[in-house]
């Protein structure tokens, strides 16, 4: 394809399921994060502490930043990010966890093609 049929943008979709070991650590990081931003008004800061202080997910939510995914990476700009987090049943060895058929055949088609999915 040349290079006029493309689009300049991509989206990179990530999933990630995490096992929390230590409740309080992962709040008191993000209460820290929290107290260290400049940029959180005062307004929002009390509501966004309750919300870490309340809910594991939400601190982790709060560490958890895309453009610290991407700004190394060179030659692209991070235009638009959203991301949420929240506490799941979760079995390894459930089906339910593989990963979809769908996605192993464009994995298998792009590694021959020379794509990494």
């Amino acid at each position: 394809m040349s290079t006029e049929k493309t689009s300049r943008f991509v989206r990179l979709r990530v999933e990630l399921v995490l096992e929390i070991h230590d409740d309080d650590a992962v709040t008191k990081a993000a209460l820290r994060r929290i107290a260290d931003d400049p940029e959180t008004p005062e307004s929002e800061r009390a509501h966004a502490q309750s919300a870490v202080t309340e809910d594991t997910a939400e601190a982790l939510a709060y560490l958890v930043d895309p453009f610290d995914l991407v700004s190394e990476v060179p030659g692209v700009e991070l235009q638009q990010a959203s991301w949420s987090s929240e506490q799941i049943d979760y079995d390894p060895d459930s089906p339910d966890w593989d990963l979809d058929d769908d996605d192993v055949e464009e994995n298998d088609e792009d590694a021959r093609e020379g794509g990494t999915g």
